[in-house]
């Protein structure tokens, strides 16, 4: 599909006084190309000119003389020149002479030598002459073949490797026989085939027996294969035929070429080495034959003969570029560049050079830019470089028909692609113009399409019937002044809106602008305007002017015949470039040669190998086989899609070599042309979003929803792409869907998802971007909509009555009684309708569950009808049926939901039978207590029968609070007593109560048991108040409220007490006594915290230090020695720049991640996860588990420190009430040393902790998404990710020493 499209031209006149140009090359390294004059008759010298491009004028080449010299001469006869090559590393070139002798010119360094300072030698000859040349592509070997037949092979020096003869004898190296692939007669020609004679397939009707064409000019032609690995020789054997022979990089023959008639000199090996390519003459006509290096035939095509002139194929050449995409024909007066896809040969160029002067023009291809090329004449030099491009109509809506133009000599292939898919070679519509194209442009408008030609340029006009676009409409031809037919080469043409194209004219000078109006194609006169050019290279079409390009990247806007620089430029010259408008915004996008490419200035890709431009994105294709869109913007917020393919919309994989055709927003598709020439037409998720988003902007939901379901697009992003106006259109909605089974099918896709923040999240940055903290799901978004379809059904007269049990059906939770209620509507009015809709609604949900809410609606005709849509066995449901038939009404309504479950709604109807044993039952039975006190709340005495059950319930499953309460309400105090004693020490309040409260009351001696023993269980509970409280109010213990107040460390409450009862005998007995035993326990307590700290901060230390040392040796136990320690493996596991794996990286999923160490260690296996939780649990000394175990040792033993500082201030105060102030000092000493140590244990461990928690959290962003493992080896991951998580340090509070006792507050 695509087009050669000129982007450089420069030509060199030679002067008058010199002599014919009679070889040329290219020096590669600088862009310049070398020619030699002469020798000719009237002058026998040889000048060396170098030709490069101005650069203030790259149209014109700048000749410089390098060296000249006078080469031997036989007899008085000039010699002639065989082979031109230049070296770029050596700053030499090499001129072969046909007499035999090899001549090297050597520049100096800078390029800068004069025709005295080049040195210029012979540096050798081959007897007797010198038929042809050719230097491998990698400059490390020539190939020469002499006049006597022999190939010499030599290195760049020159230095023979070896000689062979080419002989007869070569012809039987191999008998060549075709098997007939490809041929007629191997094919399938059906049954009348038979009929005809058998013949071999192999051997074909006619044999070729190399007869020699009668315009041989016994030429020799050398062609290496493009690796260097072969090359392959031309001869004509004399007195047998002209000879094929490939021979290896040794000088070894490899295969000998077939017989061919006709077959002439010419011979061009395609550098990626499939085929050679050869010229056959017939009588008829030439043909361009293609050989395998075996020397088989493989396929052939005819080459077109001008209609300007008879004798152009009197003379044939052929040479392929560099990459292998065109081959160069040359005639007597014009070079001819063919391309191939599908099979198929088209002649996408025809560059005219000159008459012909007793020379045919001479082409040589640039080595490392394919598609440069320079070609010579006798007199001049043309430089040409193309681009591959495809001619496409602009990708804007509405215009945006796909349509694309293939040139193929005179004949242009069009297809819009928006209506035809039509795989090259062939194309929707074909059509001649008067000479070979040269460019193809499209209006902006896909409303016109105008053709370059060398005669001028054709206009065609394209009606657009609606969708659809006709086939082009000839609508006139603009010629185009032309000094000479050699001369002022039209080279591209461009529309600037709709009525006016522009032509790019190479002159002999500069190039040249002229303007033409459409509308004047088809007037006689010429009415064209010449625009200022200047350097322009490139022009391209625009709806508002034309936009050119210089050699430096600089833009510059042609309109109304004026030229305008832009603003926005490219860093380099682009071959291929795409402009659009967005947003009243100019926006102009460029990929250079090796792949970047550019919006403006700053590069979008480094790996780009094809793009286009549509209203709405910029589409590319990379190297990685990814097709990319880009949503217009501002060029620096342009967003790039990284490679994802599987979660952003914006990316998607393609084909490998795939290449953009042309882009249809409207039909939201893209069309891609594979390596092999066919195409594909894919749907980008990227496209498609877009497009449905802009029809429900547009409330066109009916083509919205025809695209979902095209598409499989989730229906969702009807409503959560603008869920106001969906409910405001519900009515619009349905009209344009129509079909019931459409609407169905949306009603049934819904979810409460938004689709819009999930799966189609808008991507484009200047939407509004969803809250990280919002909520996905959207809870009753289906009922919503369900009922805004429902409530729009009701209003219409011809209403779908599927779609409203549809929309019944489909809510969350299905409303299905709604449904069915629908139905039962139905069977009254019409039973053929009640019978079509249960089969609907038995099919949207499953038959069961619909048949036991039928069975709840108590209809029972209705749950014939749906029983009888099910697979169940009438002897099933049919009995139980007539059973309910017979029933009264209310035992009825009972009996169905008693079976159904619904035992509340069947208490009611037992409830109303007025049976209050049944009733009784039935409560004990199901446990409806509840339910049971609901209904008879205004039944005093039934109701005080059913909470006395409610009450022994509760007893009996131990929720003795609640039964308490019950029996205390019935004024059962004697059984409530019972309760609240079995439900413990938080109900001795209630229990006291009920107990004082029965009748008659209580004996004495059992109160007080009563009373003792919820003492005696508040003491337990360490509710020391309350105990204190029953010993005194109830038990007038004194002593024991007293003990009990010690034992709480509120010696002011129990001093209190003591002066409160005037009993001052219990202050030495009692509360000193109490006072002592605190003092020991907390002097106790405050020793073992410190010989805690002190043994295990230590350790803790001791412990990390072995990790970072050792990690290995640490976590696994294997390897004790460092040198033992793995190269991958890092043992710096909390180094932020540690870019090799560690420990810590086990779990994540990188790719560079160590995996599972050890696996050989007993937690490989899952049976071992409960031991392994176990060890971690005790944290044995010697274990991975042994810190994690003491740290939370020693936060425990911290917060206890923290919790006992109020009791050591009571036990103070207190010791220094009762005159005790050495042991209150020493007291509060060691809490004060306890806290010290506290504080300092707490920065030792949590501070280290802390630096290292920081380098594994950096590590682990680095890493990514930690897995989970298994077994016992899960035990250990999240022992470590327990390490690494960041725990805040237990806060250690300040300890106020009694002023009193010289502390400091």
């Amino acid at each position: 599909m695509r087009n050669l499209r000129n982007i450089g031209h420069s030509g060199f006149q030679a002067p008058p006084s010199a002599s014919a140009i009679t070889a040329t090359c290219w020096d590669a390294a600088r862009d310049e190309v070398l020619i030699a004059y002469g020798p000719t008759a009237d002058e026998p010298r040889i000048e060396l000119v170098r030709l490069s491009k101005d650069s203030s004028y790259p149209s014109s080449l700048t000749s410089r003389s390098i060296a000249s010299w006078e080469p031997s001469s036989n007899n008085g006869i000039p010699d002639a020149i065989r082979r031109l090559h230049h070296s770029s590393d050596a700053l030499t070139t090499c001129v072969v002479m046909a007499g035999g002798d090899i001549v090297t010119v050597t520049e100096d360094d800078d390029g800068g030598a004069a025709s005295a300072d080049a040195h210029v030698e012979i540096v050798g000859t081959l007897e007797p002459s010198i038929a042809a040349a050719r230097w491998s592509p990698d400059d490390e070997m020539v190939v020469m073949v002499t006049g006597s037949g022999k190939a010499v092979f030599m290195s760049r020096d020159f230095d023979v490797i070896t000689e062979t003869e080419l002989s007869a004898e070569d012809l039987k190296l191999s008998k060549h026989v075709s098997v007939g692939w490809g041929k007629k007669e191997t094919q399938f020609q059906g049954k009348g085939a038979k009929a005809k004679a058998l013949r071999d397939p192999t051997i074909p009707e006619k044999v070729d027996e190399g007869v020699r064409s009668a315009r041989d000019d016994d030429s020799c032609t050398i062609s290496w294969r493009g690796d260097g690995a072969y090359v392959a020789v031309n001869y004509a054997q004399e007195g047998v035929r002209r000879v094929i022979r490939v021979y290896n990089r040794d000088g070894e023959l490899d295969s000998v070429g077939e017989p061919v008639d006709g077959l002439e000199g010419s011979l061009s090996w395609r550098p990626e080495g499939n085929l050679m390519a050869g010229v056959q003459r017939l009588p008829d006509r030439v043909d361009v034959v293609f050989f395998e290096r075996n020397g088989l035939r493989h396929g052939q095509f005819t080459l077109r003969a001008p209609r300007d002139t008879t004798d152009a194929l009197d003379e044939v050449s052929l040479e392929w570029n560099t990459d292998s995409t065109v081959l160069a024909v040359t005639m007597k007066d014009r070079i001819q560049l063919w391309t191939t896809g599908n099979y198929h040969w088209y002649l996408k160029q025809e560059i005219p050079c000159g008459p012909h002067q007793g020379r045919a023009p001479g082409i040589c291809w640039h080595a490392e830019k394919p598609l440069l090329f320079a070609a010579a004449t006798s007199d001049s030099v043309i430089y040409e470089e193309y681009t591959l491009t495809i001619a496409r109509a602009p990708a804007l809506s509405p215009h945006d028909y796909g349509a694309v133009a293939v040139i193929d000599g005179q004949t242009i292939k069009f297809t819009p692609f928006r209506i035809a898919n039509v795989p090259p070679p062939m194309a929707m519509a074909e059509f001649e113009v008067e000479s070979p194209a040269i460019d193809v442009a499209f209006a902006w408008d896909s409303s016109s399409m105008a053709v370059l030609h060398q005669a001028g340029a054709s206009i065609y006009a394209l009606e657009a019937k609606g969708p659809r676009l006709s086939a082009p409409k000839f609508v006139g031809t603009i010629a185009i002044h032309r000094a000479s037919p050699y001369g002022d080469l039209p080279l591209q043409i461009a529309f600037s809106g709709s009525e006016e194209i522009l032509f790019l004219q190479a002159t002999e000078f500069e190039p040249k602008l002229i303007a033409h109006h459409v509308k004047a194609a088809s007037e006689a006169a010429h009415a064209w305007e010449e625009v200022e050019a200047g350097n322009v290279i490139t022009i391209n079409s625009s709806y508002d002017g034309i936009v050119t390009q210089d050699h430096l990247g600089g833009l510059s806007r042609v309109s109304a015949s004026q030229i305008t620089p832009l603003d926005e430029r490219f860093p380099t010259f682009m071959p291929w470039t795409g402009f659009v408008s967005h947003d009243d915004q100019f926006l102009a996008f460029g990929l250079s040669r090796n792949g970047h490419l550019y919006a403006g200035s700053r590069q979008l890709a480094k790996n780009c190998t094809s793009f286009l431009v549509s209203s709405s994105h910029l589409i590319f294709t990379t190297s990685n086989h990814l097709v990319k869109f880009i949503h217009l913007d501002a060029g620096d917020a342009l967003d790039v899609p990284l490679d994802d393919p599987e979660n952003d919309e914006r990316c998607r994989s393609i084909e490998r070599g795939g290449r953009l055709v042309t882009a249809m927003p409207t039909k939201m598709s893209i069309v891609l042309q594979m390596p092999r020439g066919n195409l594909e037409t894919i749907f980008p998720r990227a496209m498609v979003l877009a497009g449905i988003r802009q029809l429900v902007e547009q409330n066109n939901y009916g083509d919205a929803f025809l695209t979902c379901r095209t598409q499989r697009v989730d229906m969702n992003i009807l409503y959560d792409h603008r869920p106001d106006q969906f409910l405001e259109n519900v009515g619009i909605f349905l009209e344009q869907v129509k079909d019931a089974a459409n609407i169905d099918l949306f009603l049934s896709t819904l979810k409460d998802e938004d689709v819009s923040q999930t799966m189609y999240r808008d991507t484009k940055s200047g939407a509004v971007q969803p809250d990280p903290e919002a909520k996905i799901n959207q809870p009753g978004k289906v009922n919503t909509i369900c009922d805004a379809v429902l409530q729009k059904l009701r209003t219409q007269k011809n209403a779908n009555l599927q779609n409203i049990i549809t929309a019944h059906v489909c809510k969350s939770p299905p409303a299905l009684d709604d449904g069915l209620t629908v139905v039962a509507e139905l069977m009254e009015e019409d039973e053929s309708l009640a019978e079509h809709a249960v089969e609907h609604i038995c099919f949207l949900v499953d038959v069961n569950k619909l048949f036991d809410h039928a069975l709840g609606l108590y209809n029972l005709d209705l749950t014939l009808l749906v029983a009888q849509q099910s697979q169940r066995d009438p002897r099933e449901y049919l009995p139980f049926i007539q059973e309910l038939h017979r029933m009264p009404t209310l035992n009825r309504q009972f009996t169905i939901d008693d079976k159904l479950g619904r035992k509340e709604k069947a208490l009611g109807h037992l409830k109303s039978l007025g049976n209050f044993e049944d009733v009784e039952k039935y409560v004990v039975k199901h446990n409806l207590y509840q339910q049971a006190l609901n209904l008879y709340r205004h039944d005093e005495q039934r109701h005080r029968t059913l909470t006395d059950l409610y009450a022994a319930y509760l007893k009996s499953i131990s929720r003795f609070r609640e039964a308490g309460l019950a029996y205390e309400s019935l004024d059962s105090f004697s059984s409530a007593v019972d309760c609240y004693v079995k439900a413990g020490a938080t109900s001795w309040r209630e229990c006291l109560f009920a107990a004082q409260q029965q009748s008659p009351p209580l004996a004495p001696e059992k109160f007080q048991e009563i009373a003792s023993t919820l003492a005696d269980a508040l003491l337990e509970a360490k509710d020391y108040i309350a105990a204190a409280t029953i010993h005194i109010e109830y038990l007038n213990a004194i002593e024991s409220a007293i003990q009990c107040f010690c034992k709480g460390y509120l010696f002011a409450d129990a001093m209190r007490l003591v002066a409160l009862r005037q009993r001052p005998d219990l202050l030495p007995t009692a509360i000193d006594t109490g006072l002592a035993d605190a003092f020991s326990s907390s002097t106790e307590f405050l020793a073992d915290c410190r010989a805690q700290l002190k043994a295990q901060v230590p350790r803790i230390a001791e412990l990390r230090k072995k990790a970072r040392e050792d990690p290995l040796a640490f976590y696994e136990g294997e390897y004790g020695r460092a040198e033992d320690i793995p190269d991958d493996v890092s043992v710096a596991a909390s180094s932020r720049l540690s870019t090799s794996a560690s420990l810590f990286t086990r779990y994540t999923g990188k790719a560079g991640s160590v995996g599972t160490l050890g696996s050989n260690v007993s937690r490989a296996t899952s049976k071992n996860r409960k031991r392994e939780e176990k060890k971690r649990a005790r944290g044995r000394k010697g274990t991975v588990y042994e810190e994690e175990y003491l740290v939370n040792s020693v936060r425990r033993l911290v917060d206890r420190v923290e919790g006992t500082k109020g009791e050591v201030e009571r036990l103070v105060f207190g010791l220094v009430r009762r005159g005790m102030a050495e042991r209150a000092r020493t007291i509060e000493e060691s809490m004060g040393v306890v806290v010290e140590a506290c504080r300092v244990a707490v920065g030792e461990v949590w501070g280290e902790r802390g630096e290292d928690v920081g380098g594994g959290e950096g590590q682990a962003q680095e890493e990514g998404e930690v897995q989970r493992a298994g077994g016992g080896q899960g035990v250990l991951q999240e022992t470590l990710e327990a390490y690494k998580a960041k725990q805040e340090p237990p806060v250690v509070g300040p300890f106020a020493k009694l002023e009193l006792l010289g502390g400091k507050r």
